[in-house]
């Protein structure tokens, strides 16, 4: 297996990137839904936020070596079959989604430091409070954090219905590439 992308498939350095982040996402969504309903009682009341946070901090550090790893390694080339508006789809898609990403672990960091703590990471390290002077700074990232993470996750999910489409009705090599297979 490859490192790098090639002009037939993507590298190992890229699907696993891929699909750590889209693990990382589901999990994500999945932890936060539960943790909000946590009572004080609770002994995950503390401990899961905690977790999202490290988590999401990871993740932020994942995205953005995602970013760098385009720039040193780019994706394949569409495949030939795609016509121009399948290609700016993908590109405004993709785009969308590390867009939103950013702005959703950036909207948890401001959740997280409104009040001028900084956020542990696993209590290993702690990433320091720098933005905190924004009015009613938590209520508002909090609403775009939970507003944005339905958006993401559906749009994840469309992401994947697209590649599936792809993969069974045209029968390209859409999905086949970003499972380490080479386009024919």
């Amino acid at each position: 297996m490859q490192w790098r992308n090639s002009n037939s498939r993507y590298g190992l350095v890229s699907m696993l990137l891929h699909w750590v982040v889209a693990l990382a996402v589901f999990g994500l969504f999945g932890l936060g839904l539960w943790m909000v309903d946590l009572d004080y009682y609770s002994g995950w009341y503390r401990t899961a936020p905690d977790l999202h946070k490290s988590v999401g901090l990871v993740l932020f550090a994942l995205m953005l070596l995602r970013v760098l790893w385009r720039f040193v390694s780019p994706p394949p080339p569409a495949p030939a079959s795609h016509g121009a508006l399948t290609r700016a789809a993908s590109r405004l898609g993709h785009a969308a989604l590390y867009l939103g990403l950013f702005a959703l672990m950036i909207s948890g960091y401001l959740i997280s430091t409104a009040d001028g703590r900084g956020i542990g990471v696993f209590g290993l390290f702690e990433i320091p409070a720098t933005l905190t002077s924004i009015p009613d700074q938590a209520d508002v990232a909090g609403l775009i954090h939970k507003y944005l993470a339905w958006a993401l996750v559906i749009f994840a999910g469309l992401h994947a219905l697209a590649a599936l489409k792809h993969h069974f009705i045209d029968r390209d090599a859409t999905l086949m590439r970003m499972l380490g297979r080479a386009s024919k």
